[in-house]
């Protein structure tokens, strides 16, 4: 009876922990991806459409592309990888779809019921290169087809600058050699007019 209880409660135990991870929250409104490959030429895994480089939008494969679920990643969408390169959602297909490598693959519930992508190649090589050397399940942002782009801010000053001095105050001493009388003091007035010119910053324009 005892053993019993503490196979019972090892089990609670342990589905509690695996819940408590597969429903931890989603940082920096990421999804977590299954990422497969397929590619269009190099031996069998490569459909006839994708051999003729045809993708469900119309547009011509090339890599770059990656086929997605429509109903949770709308095509035209921009899918950041880690590395921070982009793929173009414009194919789809039916294991992406139905999720199937995430479901075989998944050792969690957070893992299963990842969405998948499906990262194009132009040879199967190069699809098993990249696939080997990257994780399964990786945090993967989406970019909607409709978001507005970041404005590049503009530096420019093309305006004239004018420099005007401050007067200058001259001050001038004249004493009568044979004459003990007082000092006279001259001070030129400043001009009405200001005595700089008309210099253009050398800053020119900046920020294109």
């Amino acid at each position: 009876m005892n053993r019993f209880c503490l196979v019972l409660l090892f089990v609670l135990v342990w589905v509690n922990s695996s819940f408590a991870r597969d429903t931890r929250p989603i940082r920096d409104n990421s999804l977590l991806a299954r990422v497969t490959v397929y590619w269009a030429h190099g031996g069998r895994g490569a459909d006839r459409y994708t051999r003729q480089h045809k993708s469900a939008t119309g547009q011509r494969l090339h890599q770059g592309h990656c086929a997605v679920d429509p109903k949770k990643i709308p095509y035209g969408s921009r899918v950041v990888l880690p590395d921070g390169s982009a793929l173009s959602a414009v194919d789809t297909g039916s294991a992406v779809r139905n999720r199937k490598a995430a479901r075989r693959m998944g050792r969690t519930n957070y893992e299963r019921n990842a969405i998948v992508i499906d990262k194009f190649f132009e040879t199967k090589r190069q699809a098993l290169a990249w696939a080997n050397s990257n994780p399964p399940f990786v945090s993967v942002k989406v970019i909607p087809p409709g978001a507005p782009a970041v404005a590049k801010p503009n530096i420019t000053n093309s305006q004239p600058i004018a420099l005007t001095p401050a007067p200058i105050a001259t001050t001038a001493n004249v004493a009568p050699s044979n004459s003990a009388g007082p000092v006279v003091t001259a001070n030129k007035a400043p001009t009405g007019t200001p005595t700089g010119g008309i210099v253009r910053n050398p800053l020119g324009r900046l920020g294109r």
